[in-house]
């Protein structure tokens, strides 16, 4: 079914294209190419502009063959983490690596090569199939700003599978936590630390008696919270008086997100009034929860798909964030797949070889299994 030679030289033309993020154009244009080729409505927003990149979402439809099914959105990132300049990617003993200076690039053009494979393997075979909507995003690294600022009237899909997760083809993610961003500036009082110390208000050493009264961490099974940034200080004979604080509060439960942020902001607060100081806390939602149940249909046709190949389903919740929280806002219910990329972020990267064929196996399952389903 999958042409595995045709795959893998198309993942390995793919991850050697640097793609930085805000940086896409150039593989952008590869796929864009490639899915014109494929029979596809080809089309670009204007997001790159409105977040200083260079390049916009790719969005492709190809039309069915199978009126009555519903539309299925298949999606992927363009971007990468860095370093991803002159990644040469190697197979040895059924494992692609990089050469060991940069990344793979895995993440996530597994993703992308599983659904141009698997759109391949549809043209070729004729298979019944109905709508399908390809969005490729771009800027999805560091703040999942391609889908957070596209156009959700774009989005034509009724179920989205987003291929972006490690674990085996078969791992079905249908929870994720919502983020909120919590930046505060704590403000004190300057004065010269060895001649008049009692006349300042020593902005670091009330943050840290605020952060010491935080709950932080794992919370609780669905919650966590971390401190990630802490500025402030100018030199050792000033007392200073302004310091930055960047924090975050996840939760796959909305009430326990707004709880645990709430705590937050309130110690913060009250800490530094508390000795003399003053706290401006900023919050800025990143992204909502989502918690799909098994028994909804964009899971129960991930599962009918990964069986009928072969694949053992697994539904698990995460704790990280992805373009899917904002397409399951936008009101299409979408679930990630993983594709088996593995220690992703780091020049230790790695995919077996067998389960990027199995990931376009999968997309090939799931656009069979939804011809099948009637349209909701």
């Amino acid at each position: 079914m999958v042409d595995k030679q045709r795959m893998l030289a198309e993942f390995f033309e793919l991850v050697s294209i640097k793609c930085s993020t805000r940086d896409e154009r150039e593989v952008a244009d590869v796929v864009k190419a490639k899915l014109a080729a494929l029979g596809c409505a080809v089309d670009e927003d204007d997001v790159g502009g409105r977040i200083g990149g260079n390049c916009g979402n790719v969005i492709a439809y190809l039309k069915g063959n199978v009126a009555t099914a519903p539309v299925v959105m298949l999606s992927a990132h363009l971007d990468c983490v860095e370093p991803c300049a002159g990644i040469k990617p190697q197979l040895k003993d059924g494992v692609i690596t990089s050469g060991g200076d940069t990344i793979l690039g895995a993440d996530d053009k597994s993703g992308v090569a599983g659904i141009l494979e698997a759109l391949s393997v549809v043209r070729e075979t004729g298979a019944a199939h109905g709508d399908i909507q390809v969005v490729f995003t771009v800027a999805e690294e560091g703040g999942v700003n391609g889908s957070k600022n596209m156009d959700r009237g774009r989005l034509k899909a009724d179920y989205g599978y987003v291929l972006d997760s490690g674990g085996a083809p078969g791992r079905i993610i249908n929870a994720a936590p919502g983020q909120n961003s919590i930046k505060v500036v704590v403000r004190g009082k300057t004065a010269h630390a060895g001649v008049a110390p009692e006349e300042g208000v020593n902005a670091i050493v009330v943050a840290g008696k605020a952060m010491a009264e935080l709950r932080q961490g794992r919370i609780d099974d669905e919650t966590t919270a971390n401190v990630g940034i802490i500025k402030g200080g100018q030199a050792t004979n000033i007392v200073p008086d302004y310091v930055e604080i960047a924090c975050e509060a996840r939760s796959r439960n909305r009430e326990k997100l707004a709880a645990q942020t709430k705590h937050m902001v309130d110690t913060f607060e009250q800490v530094a009034a508390a000795n003399g100081a003053k706290a401006e806390v900023t919050v800025k939602t990143a992204y909502a929860p989502y918690v799909l149940t098994a028994d909804m249909p964009v899971a129960a046709l991930a599962r009918q798909a990964a069986e009928s190949i072969g694949l053992t389903p697994v539904f698990e919740a995460t704790g990280g964030g992805s373009d899917a929280n904002f397409f399951n806002a936008y009101g299409v219910p979408s679930a990630v797949l993983g594709t088996g990329m593995s220690k992703v972020h780091t020049t230790a990267e790695f995919i077996k070889e067998d389960d990027l064929y199995k990931t376009a196996e999968l997309v090939v399952a799931i656009i069979k299994e939804a011809a099948k389903t009637p349209k909701p």
